[in-house]
């Protein structure tokens, strides 16, 4: 009888990993934690736990110890090493570099995230992104937390560049799919004016002074510009309209759009009044800033009043303020997914937003130093802007192309080779979800295949064309052409046209060859005018049905809520689709929207209403179908 093996025993498995990780931190190689794992018994997935838990122990140990960040990198290498060889589990790294962010100060945070940008290709590996992605999201997440935006902005910075390395463009996650604000934003100004400093009762007094400042300045520091009358009317109307630049919906608001539009013509009527020099002063500044000088800046705006008219003067000001206004306006303009539908300017808005546009591009271009350069650098970057809002617009596809397969063949030895690709599978071509639907390769034939998958009940429909006037009259033109029955004298009396129609189907169908033989037919010189001709006395009742639109969507998805998971499968969702819809949003009513909007994006100009109630009626909601139609009705 063979002996039996040891069994594992986790407190001194623990105890001797902690030993050899020791060992392994002081020489500096991973060898002796390879030794230890090797020789302990036990299954392999009770030692990986086992040994990252002693990391975790001689992490602790090291800060409690208040040791060198140069040791805790050494550790959290250590785990690196452990993962590739396959010793210790592919979190490990990412639990204790959030151990060790969680634990210190934020100066000494800096340089354990500095190693970890030196990473970020160890972390793209397909050894370590798939177990890591989320931690060191939530990582940045909570490291950005502590951080303050206006003290600590380049750090802030870092970590959203390094999120940007760190994942791919289409990563939904950082997309801003609903095109949502940051409304949290807000600038806080002076709004009481008996608090002001810039009454009217103390112009005199504010003006002499600004003449003594002015004169304390010296001549190298004169301001460029002459001085602009600043009253606290100027400067309230200034501040509110960072509120719109905040939340732009607010222009399509009828009372707002003309507090932004009485507001914007103020504050560009002092910009254009009151222009800024390229003085010998303002380019000796610059060329120190350039030379090494340190650039000083501010992730928010200093709102004080005593501030105003030294801002005003700034160029980098003024370039921060009309950048905002063609940003808002590129807003208010473009064609935007998730923008309700009552989003729509008026002509009138739409003509002030035009002029108001190149206005602001020569203030900029006016604006010191280089206004023209920058001006076109602006123009350029948002006209570039407008193919990102088409990319999210069109649902982000992914910028990786799939691989197609090729089959090589070589002719001849002298001949370079010729590719011939290899055709698609018949089943590629048929609909995998409950409602079947057959590809034809062409989005029109597909509609018309997938109309009546039974041809001859398609055949009895109520609404074929015979009951159609306008092909109707086509049919008496057709028949005048071809077939000798219209010209026929007879005694029968019809009451309607449809009704001689059918006769004269049923006369012709009994003149037909058998199916064996092939039927020639002569091309109607004419078919394409008529074609056109149809199209445009198309009557209402037979125009193919619009695809929905965006209000359509908001107001179904609000009513569909907790069931958009029961109609998901009927509208050819994968099963990847919907666990990507439900790692978006914990929001029932915007599962049930973003729902609704892949199928939109998916079906293009199929995703009709009428597609959408079959699909309702096919997974049981029967209710929420009646419903969609009697809106439907109702709208039309």
């Amino acid at each position: 009888m063979s002996p039996t093996p040891p069994l594992f025993s986790l407190p001194e498995a623990r105890m001797r990993f902690t030993k050899s990780t020791r060992e392994a931190l002081n020489n500096k190689n991973i060898k002796p934690l390879l030794c230890t794992f090797s020789q302990l018994p036990g299954s392999e997935n009770e030692k990986k736990c086992t040994l990252d838990q002693a990391f975790r122990g001689v992490l602790e140990e090291e800060i409690i110890n208040h040791s060198s960040c140069e040791n805790v990198l050494a550790i959290i290498s250590l785990a690196i090493g452990g993962v590739t060889e396959g010793i210790c589990t592919a979190s490990t790294p990412f639990v204790l570099l959030g151990d060790v962010l969680d634990c210190l100060p934020l100066d000494q945070c800096d340089t354990i995230f500095t190693f970890v940008e030196k990473n970020v290709a160890t972390w793209k590996s397909s050894t370590f992104y798939s177990a890591g992605k989320n931690y060191l999201l939530r990582m940045c997440n909570d490291l950005l937390r502590r951080l303050s935006k206006s003290q600590n902005t380049v750090f802030c910075g870092r970590i959203q560049l390094f999120l940007a390395r760190l994942f791919p463009l289409s990563e939904k996650s950082g997309l801003n799919l609903q095109s949502q604000f940051n409304l949290e934003n807000v600038t806080v100004f002076n709004t009481n004016e008996q608090e002001s400093t810039l009454g009217q009762k103390h112009t005199e007094d504010r003006e002499e002074g600004m003449d003594v400042e002015e004169g304390e300045m010296g001549d190298d520091e004169a301001p460029t510009t002459c001085s602009i009358p600043i009253d606290y009317n100027l400067y309230r109307k200034f501040w509110s309209l960072q509120d719109y630049f905040r939340n732009p919906v607010q222009c399509y608001e009828k009372i707002s759009w003309k507090t932004f539009l009485k507001y914007s013509e103020e504050v560009l009527a002092v910009f254009k009044s009151y222009k800024l020099d390229d003085t010998q002063a303002s380019r000796k500044k610059m060329e120190e800033l350039k030379t090494g000088g340190e650039h000083v800046y501010f992730a928010k705006f200093l709102t004080s009043e005593k501030l105003m008219d030294l801002q005003l003067s700034d160029s980098n000001f003024r370039r921060h303020i009309l950048l905002q206004y063609l940003i808002l306006f590129q807003y208010l303009k473009g064609q935007v997914k998730f923008k309700s539908s009552n989003y729509v300017l008026t002509d009138e808005q739409s003509l002030w937003i035009e002029d108001t546009t190149k206005s602001v591009y020569q203030l900029l271009s006016e604006n010191p130093p280089d206004g023209e350069r920058f001006s076109k650098m602006v123009e350029h970057i948002l006209n570039t802007e407008e193919n990102w809002n088409s990319w999210k617009n069109e649902g982000c596809p992914s910028f990786v192309k799939e691989s197609v397969c090729f089959l090589h063949r070589r002719t001849t030895d002298t001949k370079p080779m010729r590719v011939v690709r290899k055709r698609t599978a018949p089943e590629d071509f048929l609909g995998k979800g409950p409602n079947k639907k057959i590809l034809m390769g062409n989005e029109e034939l597909t509609r018309l295949w997938n109309l009546c998958p039974d041809n001859m009940e398609a055949c009895k429909s109520e609404t074929r064309a015979v009951n159609n006037s306008n092909y109707g009259w086509r049919a008496l033109r057709l028949l005048a052409r071809r077939s000798p029955h219209f010209f026929q004298p007879t005694n029968q009396q019809f009451k309607s046209l449809p009704e001689y129609l059918e006769n004269m189907v049923i006369k012709l169908a009994k003149e037909l060859p058998p199916p064996s033989e092939e039927i020639k037919t002569g091309e109607d010189e004419d078919e394409e005018d008529n074609d056109a001709l149809l199209k445009e006395n198309e009557s209402p009742d037979v125009r193919r049905d619009k695809p929905v639109t965006g209000e359509q969507i908001e107001v179904f998805a609000n009513k569909l809520g907790e069931q958009w998971k029961i109609l998901a499968p009927y509208l050819e969702m994968k099963d990847s689709e919907i666990r990507q819809i439900e790692c978006d949003s914990e929001d029932m009513k915007m599962r049930a929207k973003q729902l609704l909007v892949a199928w939109q994006d998916q079906e293009g100009i199929h995703a009709t209403p009428d597609n959408l109630i079959n699909a309702l009626n096919k997974s049981g909601l029967s209710d929420l179908a009646e419903s969609l139609t009697n809106d439907n009705e109702t709208n039309s």
